[in-house]
């Protein structure tokens, strides 16, 4: 038996968010790699929060919760994308760095 809804009661729509979380994780996966995705990544998994909230308050006619959760795991891969991108550049840096000469580079001299 289906339940009768009130004439009141407003139509299920889906989160702006959920789509923005789901857009803004999307681009930060796709440049992760660019240590500047994290930066959508971030907005999006603050955004997630929000939108979960939303969610909850209204009661079920606010929908979009697997938007939400597809962004959220898209940011994180972008989180991770560019951390590890930000850990190989240091520890690039740090080899190149060692292999250099310390001090100046003086001709030999002969006396």
């Amino acid at each position: 038996m289906q339940e009768v809804r009130h004439p009141l009661d407003p139509d299920p729509v889906r989160s702006t968010k959920a789509g923005a979380v789901f857009g803004l994780g999307l681009v930060g996966a796709l440049t992760g790699l660019f240590v500047g995705g994290i930066v959508p990544a971030s907005i999006a998994l603050l955004m997630a929060r929000q939108a979960r909230r939303e969610a909850y308050a209204s009661g079920g006619y606010l929908t979009g919760g697997d938007w939400v959760r597809r962004g959220e795991r898209l940011a994180w891969a972008g989180v991770l994308l560019g951390v590890t991108a930000l850990v190989v550049a240091v520890v690039i840096g740090i080899f190149d760095f060692a292999g250099s000469p310390v001090g100046p580079d003086f001709a030999p001299t002969v006396d």
